[in-house]
């Protein structure tokens, strides 16, 4: 067994919920920070909400998913957060401003025991170990969305990453329940989104070029290849907002008109409230989308 007792998960969206209960659920003592009473709320509700998917995936029973919820307490005072932290896994927006603010404020008041790792899906450590001052125990550890059933946890350290840090975060991704995917090096986007991120890109690319709608698509790799969802029912499950932060940097980067195109197509949902599963409307409505209804791979 690790040491790592206490969690603080920094940042409550879809995954950092997701992330806090597994914790907890798995026997940690979790906090949870955002920051205002807002993000608060709706991260209890959240949290909340996952009693039925896993009672649905694991056979979870409602006093094992109470008995997780009674360990998760809520904070919007950083210091508070991370007065006893043994680790801060950090899951605010996937936006570099924000992280390098969000490490240089972490680090001036964390405990000098505490382990900083970042559930970035695209940024390396390398990018903001001098931010959190102390590089040796900094690194990051990715984790897939629906945590308790795709339950891998990519970890990825720096140059500067103490081994036996390393080591401990391995054990402690163990203990919540998760497959530990160990890196050797650093690699912006890790091992799964580096094949998921052309995946998207692809289906993207093909929706912005009007060659078929988003529905069509996710058809054709559903029917072709047996997979429960297509990309844009992915995208919904991520969250819109999560990928037009990730997408629209590549986007840029790469110079591609194509997804330059498709970004402000999301963008201009995101304006609309439709977020994808979180709001209930995204490229699907929800619950009961229609790609889950047997009509959707039906010849006529």
């Amino acid at each position: 067994m690790t040491s790592i007792n206490n969690v603080t998960v920094a940042g409550s969206g879809v995954l950092g919920s997701q992330i806090a209960y597994q914790c907890a659920y798995r026997g940690k003592q979790v906090t949870v920070y955002d920051i205002n009473d807002q993000a608060i709320e709706k991260a209890k509700s959240r949290i909340a909400g996952l009693e039925s998917s896993y009672t649905r995936d694991l056979g979870t029973s409602a006093q094992n998913f109470a008995e997780g919820l009674s360990r998760i307490s809520y904070t919007t005072d950083l210091k508070t957060a991370t007065d006893d932290a043994d680790i801060v896994i950090e899951s605010v927006p996937e936006k570099t401003q924000i992280k390098h603010d969000f490490y240089v404020q972490l680090s001036a008041i964390a405990p000098a025991k505490t382990i900083f790792a970042s559930n970035s899906s695209t940024l390396v450590p390398s990018q903001f170990m001098a931010d959190t001052g102390r590089p040796a125990q900094f690194l990051n550890l990715h984790f897939a969305n629906e945590v308790w059933k795709n339950n891998t946890a990519e970890i990825m350290g720096s140059p500067k990453t103490d081994p036996k840090v390393y080591d401990t975060v391995v054990e402690f991704a163990k203990e919540i329940g998760m497959l530990p995917i160990k890196l050797k090096k650093e690699q912006p986007r890790y091992i799964l989104n580096s094949i998921l991120d052309s995946y998207l890109d692809a289906g993207l690319t093909l929706w912005a070029k009007g060659v078929a709608d988003p529905h069509t698509i996710d058809q054709t790799w559903m029917k072709a290849t047996g997979a429960p969802m297509g990309p844009f029912a992915v995208m919904d499950h991520v969250g819109l907002r999560t990928e037009y932060n990730i997408h629209s940097v590549l986007a840029k980067e790469s110079n591609n008109t194509d997804l330059i195109k498709a970004m402000t197509m999301i963008k201009s949902m995101i304006d609309d409230g439709h977020l994808g599963v979180e709001s209930g409307e995204g490229f699907y409505t929800y619950p009961d989308p229609l790609y889950e209804q047997e009509s959707f791979l039906k010849a006529d």
